[in-house]
């Protein structure tokens, strides 16, 4: 019963098994590329779909600051709780690269329903920094 809530997939980005097939994903693997799925995709990509995805793309341009990263925060809860029924949210974190002030780690730590497996995800993303900074 499990396995058949979590599902299974094709890989994302699509690609090709050992055997030349197309590479299918099952399991925590299934979640995890469709929380990374989620986080790539800016509302609008999807024309039949318009309202998918996450909206952390329209901060690319904001300055990187606390407001940033509380938005960016709030942006991937919305998006995960609405697309993700498979896992209970635990925590958004967003960090600053110590060496790139232009690349931001949002780690995301989550319980898979079914299984109760608690995992952690870390997105990059990159803003471009202002000139005020």
């Amino acid at each position: 019963m499990t396995d058949e809530f979590i599902g299974a997939g094709w890989a994302f980005p699509l690609r090709t098994d050992s055997t030349g097939g197309i590479a299918l994903v099952s399991k925590g693997r299934e979640i995890e590329e469709s929380i990374r799925l989620i986080l790539g995709t800016a509302p609008g990509e999807r024309p039949m779909r318009p309202e998918f995805g996450c909206r952390i793309h329209d901060e690319v341009f904001s300055g990187i600051n606390a407001g940033t990263a509380g938005r960016i925060v709030q942006e991937v809860r919305d998006a995960l709780v609405r697309w993700e029924p498979r896992i209970d949210l635990d925590s958004v974190e967003v960090t600053v690269d110590a060496k790139d002030p232009a690349l931001l780690y949002v780690e995301i730590t989550y319980t898979i329903k079914t299984t109760n497996d608690r995992r952690n995800l870390v997105f990059p993303f990159y803003a471009i920094p202002s000139e005020a900074e």
